[in-house]
């Protein structure tokens, strides 16, 4: 079986002016993480490097805040630019927040492949977990990535405190989108956010990754954060329930599993690593 690797390069950390009660990144909550307007360039194109020697496919350059302004639309479109210049073959996605159609097509243009926006949750519980923005800017935003022509990366959060019919309601309007790959992150507590809820149990996750896959069997099922302490050592499981693809190394402020461990237990099991998106 053939599996897809990405890699997450956090560009812009920090001071984010929204509430989302979930994310170690906003301004509002006092997390111990590293916080940076910009990274530098070279560092970027170094690390989509170290990315593609560790099998990614995918490269994905994420900027904290509410979306894209212009600046910020220049900085990443530089950065692409780099990284392509040097690995031309790794598929760039951006994460930029919210974002316009326009900036959006600045975005293909300099050969970003896809947009990375997530749903989180459902439209009926989001106001619990966010009050600076609505569900529908985050819609919206991925009907834009669309008519952009950039290929969709949409998925959410799981174990915020959200009801099964969220779940249900929220792979209903992923479904609606049918984006080309859908991460999977399970919630995993800061002692200085608000959002207070044990990690979920493993059978539940597995279960959440069959559900996913069932409801969306043209996409590709993404597992990225929270996979090594919720799924510990059947972590590799999420194969089996439909999973396609995982993120390699670290997530956004949290250490990941060491890329070449992950590395050389996916080969034992007879697994290879994408080379070009089909």
């Amino acid at each position: 079986m053939q599996i897809m690797l990405c890699a997450i390069c956090n560009i812009a950390s920090g001071g984010c002016s929204e509430d989302c009660k979930y994310c170690t990144q906003s301004a509002r909550f006092k997390t111990n993480i590293q916080k940076y307007k910009s990274k530098p360039i070279e560092k970027i194109v170094e690390e989509a490097k170290m990315a593609k020697k560790n099998e990614a496919l995918g490269f994905c350059l994420v900027t904290a805040g509410a979306g894209l302004d212009d600046e910020k639309l220049d900085y990443v479109c530089r950065a692409a630019k780099a990284v392509l210049k040097e690995v031309p073959d790794l598929l760039l996605i951006a994460c930029n927040g919210i974002a316009k159609l326009e900036h959006l097509k600045e975005l293909k243009k300099v050969g970003v492949f896809s947009y990375n926006h997530n749903l989180e949750t459902s439209r009926e519980f989001f106001p619990q977990i966010c009050s600076t923005h609505t569900w529908e800017d985050r819609f919206n935003t991925n009907l834009a990535a669309k008519e952009a022509g950039l290929m969709l990366c949409c998925g959410g959060i799981y174990g915020l405190g959200e009801s099964e019919d969220d779940r249900i309601s929220f792979r209903k309007s992923l479904s609606e989108l049918q984006p080309f790959s859908s991460p999977i992150n399970f919630f995993i507590a800061n002692e200085n956010l608000p959002l207070k809820q044990k990690p979920l149990d493993t059978d539940e996750a597995l279960q959440i990754i069959r559900e996913t896959k069932k409801a969306l069997p043209e996409t590709v099922i993404m597992v990225a954060g929270g996979r090594e302490v919720v799924l510990k050592e059947r972590q590799y499981e999420i194969f089996e329930a439909g999973a396609g693809a995982i993120v390699i190394g670290d997530y956004l402020t949290t250490k990941g599993e060491v890329p070449s461990k992950d590395i050389q237990k996916l080969r034992d099991m007879g697994f290879s690593f994408a080379t070009q998106c089909h």
